[in-house]
């Protein structure tokens, strides 16, 4: 199983201290985390968009491309680009230069995303958030696929026989969809023979087994063999040195994003109650002792049998040394439990 991190670049405001860290220096932070997930042994890190004061990266490929310069090995991928509002030719362009520098580690991971900030941003009607995804989509993955492209869509202008340089590194540009939880979205991804990304943050994790059960039928059903198209689960959670020391560290971040969030869409304030039975067995919080978060990834992995996870420690405003104590428990001390496990497993 492939193993990582993914982060949005947090900038909210500290309810511990009141202020709100500085852009540039979170963004040099991020940097170093990705350096530093490298250094012990991950596979995997994704950096998020988004178009808010509260989040400090709005173009992952730039701050993925400054990793690329201070990491050797480590797959850099984003979580997610928020293709309805972008220009899929531009991101094509990004990431194959991202590649090329990496030599051959970028993916993109495409979605929808979860805010809409980005539509009135960038000149686009919210009437169109279908519309805008399947055919953005559409022509990433033939700028993927072609050199040269003839293309006409509803909401960019045409392409007629134009050359797409520079081309990727890798002979074919990972690209996987993130879905929110839709079978519609599980199906066109399998459909489109595309590794899926869930994202599993409240509840209990068991609820998505059906889903993942329909991409894989959904698969066959369109001729393709379910074991090449991966799965990754993407959760929040945090790794210390004991369960104490994890829940305290975590627990104020998680309440200041899922707290304000919930003022904007109607969820009700978190309680310590709530938090605390989400980190139980069932919960999708994986918060802990590296032995715990350990635990909680494999029992996971006995429902969905998936090929990645990634964990966002850095939820809310956590201190930077923090944060990098967590990369650093997670590659030396929760990653070699899961890997040897699930090698025994043989799926």
């Amino acid at each position: 199983m492939q193993l990582g991190i993914y982060s949005f670049g947090e900038t909210a405001v500290d309810p511990a201290t009141g202020r709100a860290p500085d852009a540039g220096q979170r963004l040099r932070d991020l940097v170093a985390e990705i350096e530093l997930a490298d250094q012990v042994g991950l596979d995997v890190f994704g950096v998020g968009e988004h178009h808010r004061p509260d989040y400090a990266v709005s173009s992952p490929a730039v701050v993925l491309a400054a990793a690329a310069s201070r990491t050797r090995r480590i797959k850099l991928t984003t979580a997610v680009t928020v293709l309805s509002s972008d220009d899929p030719v531009r991101v094509f362009q990004d990431f194959a230069t991202l590649d090329q520098l990496s030599e051959g580690r970028a993916e993109i991971t495409a979605g929808r995303g979860s805010f809409i900030e980005s539509f009135p941003l960038f000149g686009y009607d919210l009437d169109d958030y279908d519309t805008l995804f399947q055919e953005k989509l559409d022509l990433l993955l033939r700028l993927r696929d072609e050199e040269r492209i003839t293309w006409a869509g509803r909401h960019r202008p045409a392409l007629d026989d134009q050359p797409i340089f520079p081309r990727p590194f890798q002979n074919k540009l990972p690209i996987w969809v993130a879905i929110g939880g839709t079978p519609a979205s599980a199906a066109r991804a399998a459909r489109l023979g595309l590794p899926m990304a869930v994202a599993i943050i409240g509840g209990e994790p068991a609820r998505f087994a059906p889903l993942l059960d329909y991409y894989r039928d959904q698969a066959i059903r369109a001729g393709r063999d379910p074991a090449t198209l991966p799965i990754s689960i993407n959760s929040h959670g945090f790794v210390g040195e004991t369960t104490e020391e994890a829940a305290e560290d975590f627990f104020l971040p998680l309440k200041s994003v899922m707290d304000r969030l919930g003022a904007e869409r109607g969820w009700p304030p978190m309680g310590r109650a709530e938090y605390d039975r989400q980190r139980g067995p069932s919960g999708a919080l994986l918060v802990g002792s590296p032995e715990q978060v350990a635990e909680k990834i494999l029992f996971q992995h006995t429902i969905f049998r998936h090929q990645r996870f990634l964990l966002q420690v850095s939820v809310g405003p956590m201190p930077h040394a923090k944060i990098m104590k967590a990369i650093e428990l997670f590659g030396t001390r929760v990653a070699p439990i899961v890997r040897a496990e699930v090698a025994r497993r043989g799926y």
